[in-house]
């Protein structure tokens, strides 16, 4: 029994080195900032969604699409809540593909606030043709589609270094101390001052890190604060429910006592 034992022991010790030998070191600590929207009554920053929207027009949209997103919802509530009529205009200053027309052919005209964020490309091939090969992920719903969430697409902005001295890199291939295998095909983004807020907010990289996946964040999910609402409710509805279920149980079991 006492050899079974050890030798149980023993793959136990062996399984641990093996693991952080073979899979690598532990993976380097996100950087992460106060997100507002975190935690259980976590809400959008809507200064932060209208500044967040603007580094993705300025800085992202040349490249990454966000398909799933129309222009309407930039003033739902819940959202950057743009007024209509800057939502209007928001929409007008792209333009998108319809048609046909009456003489069969499609055209051209300014969106609408019922139409989707323009995409940069007309095609996947175009995409990748433009960016040395690597296809731009589309940017509504990554923050969802990346294990870490918003920390991680945070520190992927802010993480490029010049590389170790043992690692060479292709030519249009940098050094990411976050990015998944070290390497990324995007050039650093955010510099300082590359956009002026009309509020006033220093653009700093890290501020307008932090703004543009808070956007990214609001797109992978548009009804996160009513869901915050509506599981507060619940919470409440069930509690007062247990409550009244515990006071019914005892005055019918003290019944039940009182006759035995």
């Amino acid at each position: 029994m006492k050899k079974v034992i050890k030798f149980f022991y023993l793959i136990l010790i062996c399984s641990f080195f093996f693991s952080h030998s073979v899979f690598g070191e532990e993976k380097t600590k996100l950087l992460t900032t106060d997100w507002s929207f975190k935690g259980f009554f976590g809400k959008f920053d809507r200064g932060s969604l209208q500044r967040g929207y603007q580094v993705y027009t300025e800085v992202c949209a040349s490249c990454h699409s966000m398909k799933y997103l129309s222009y309407r919802n930039l003033s739902e509530t819940g959202g950057p809540e743009f007024s209509e009529e800057q939502a209007k205009a928001i929409a007008s200053n792209f333009e998108v593909t319809d048609g046909p027309n009456s003489d069969g052919e499609m055209f051209t005209r300014p969106a609408k606030l019922s139409d989707k964020f323009a995409d940069p490309y007309s095609n996947i091939e175009e995409a990748k043709l433009s960016n040395g090969g690597a296809y731009p992920p589309d940017m509504s719903v990554l923050v969802k589609a990346r294990s870490g969430g918003a920390d991680y697409i945070y520190s992927v902005l802010l993480g490029y270094e010049d590389p170790p001295d043992n690692m060479i890199l292709d030519d249009g291939v940098y050094y990411n101390k976050y990015m998944y295998g070290n390497k990324i095909k995007m050039p650093k983004q955010l510099y300082e001052d590359l956009v002026t807020y009309s509020d006033g907010t220093p653009a700093t990289p890290e501020q307008m890190a932090k703004d543009v996946v808070t956007f990214m964040a609001w797109s992978a999910e548009p009804h996160l604060e009513a869901r915050h609402k509506i599981g507060f409710r619940a919470i409440v509805y069930l509690l007062i429910i247990t409550v009244l279920v515990y006071f019914s149980m005892k005055k019918i079991w003290s019944r039940v006592e009182s006759e035995i």
